[in-house]
Formats: C-alpha cells, structure tokens, sequence
C-alpha cells in the first residue's frame, strides 16, 4: 500500500503544479497537520484515495472551513484495507489556542484510546502532529514532543509512526525518518511517499 504523508507547508509540486498524474498509485494520503483545509479538499478532488488528517496546533481554522471529504482520525483508530491508524494531533501547549496539550494531557487522551487500541489488537500507524520526547523534536516548548507517544512506541511496536510540526527547514537539520525498535519514524514535512510493506520512502 503507498501512503502519502504531508504536513505543515503545502507543497508547490502537488498544488502550483499539480498534474492529476502525480497521484497515481496513491493508496492513502494522511496529513499530520498545520495544512491549509483548502489544499486537503484539493487533493480528495483528484483521488479515489481516503484523506486522514489529524490537528495541528494551526488548525483552528477548520472549524470555519472544514476540508470537504477528508477524514479527521483525532483520538480514533481508522481501518484501511487491515491496516489500523491510530490518530492523536495537538503540539505541546505554550500559549492559549486550541490542539495543545499538556504531557499529563495528553496522557489522558491515549487513556483514553486504551479500550478501542485493544478491541483493534493494537495498531499499525501512529499519525500525530507533535514528534515524541528526544525523537526528532526540539527543547523549546512549542516543538517539545510528547514522553507518552514513546511509550505507545514501547507497548504496541507498530509499524510506522508520523509526524510533523518540526520542520525540516529549520535551524537544525530533523530527520526525514529513523527507526526506534521495530517502528520506522518519518516526518512528514511537506510531503513524502512510503510503502507500508517495505518501509521504501520516496521524496516524489
């Protein structure tokens, strides 16, 4: 299965110069957040392909423009073709504004995913905006990530774990993806295409 996973800049390859072409082949296209709700209604316009998203900490303005036929996966596990996506989007709060969270905040939003994380037997896919605690992220407040998305690592193993929120642009060089135990981590800056079989990253 080919996921496209995008996050926190529209990229100008598939908006400013889109051909219909450059989504063949796309099984799944999840957003980590931070994107304009237009450019998601834009994609699900030249694709058969589902579009997740989870919130990022820019999102406010989807309660204003929804993203027409997109799928919001926040505190949800969604199946695709056996495939289980568990979705948890906020960054770590450091001011006032919605889909930030607390570490003992979000705690209480993965307690609570607990009863359908086991009625799924676990999931595949972690799709988050914020990185994990020492995992990509950074140590001023706004691009912390999150202690307990380690231990949903550490319990579970799955397959992959995406985010974004940490721009590869930035001062420091982040990491396109990394493994931490069985888990292959990617960030989802912009956008990147991987196999969910053979873990095969792509920046096309």
């Amino acid at each position: 299965m080919k996921i496209l996973a995008i996050a926190d800049e529209e990229s100008p390859y598939l908006w400013d110069y889109f051909e219909k072409s450059k989504l063949e082949g796309i099984d799944l296209i999840i957003s980590c957040g931070d994107l304009d709700p237009r450019y998601l209604s834009f994609l699900t316009t030249f694709t058969n392909a589902p579009v997740l998203y989870v919130h990022g900490n820019h999102d406010g303005i989807y309660e204003q423009i929804p993203p027409d036929g997109c799928i919001c996966i926040d505190e949800k596990i969604y199946v695709h073709n056996g495939v289980r996506i568990l979705g948890l989007g906020g960054s770590m709060r450091y001011r006032d504004g919605k889909h930030q969270y607390t570490e003992f905040e979000m705690k209480l939003r993965c307690l609570k995913m607990q009863l359908s994380i086991l009625r799924h037997g676990g999931f595949d896919i972690l799709v988050t905006h914020a990185p994990a605690r020492h995992l990509n992220d950074s140590d001023d407040l706004a691009h912390r990530g999150f202690e307990v998305f380690n231990t949903l690592l550490n319990k579970y193993h799955p397959k992959y774990f995406l985010h974004g929120h940490v721009h590869m642009k930035y001062g420091r060089k982040h990491k396109r993806f990394d493994q931490v135990g069985d888990t292959t981590v990617i960030n989802a800056f912009e956008r990147c295409v991987f196999e969910f079989n053979d873990a095969k990253i792509s920046e096309n």
